[in-house]
């Protein structure tokens, strides 16, 4: 069988996402579907976050991003996908 292709999804996802916990559940979603990447706060009040994996997993932590958990309330995301860079080594929550 061949090896699940490697993708990449740059997300952008703004609502009530910051001073939630949005950051750290994003890391344990990505942690739990064994993902490399980032997530982070921007000056705006959107979170940014870079996934990379396995192409079905990716889609699972974008699906995850739309909603979030409680008490997040997601307004809009914005996804780009491409190929995985291979940079990443494990998910972390950027400053």
């Amino acid at each position: 069988m061949a090896e699940e292709k490697a993708t990449r999804a740059h997300v952008f996802i703004s609502g009530r996402v910051q001073g939630v916990g949005f950051r750290y559940s994003t890391r344990l979603k990505a942690q739990a579907l064994d993902l490399t990447g980032w997530v982070k706060n921007l000056w705006d009040g959107r979170v940014e976050a870079l996934f990379e994996g396995p192409e079905p997993a990716v889609r699972q932590a974008v699906a995850w991003c739309r909603h979030g958990d409680p008490p997040a309330r997601v307004e809009q995301i914005e996804v780009t996908y491409g190929p995985a860079s291979g940079e990443f080594h494990d998910f972390r929550v950027k400053s």
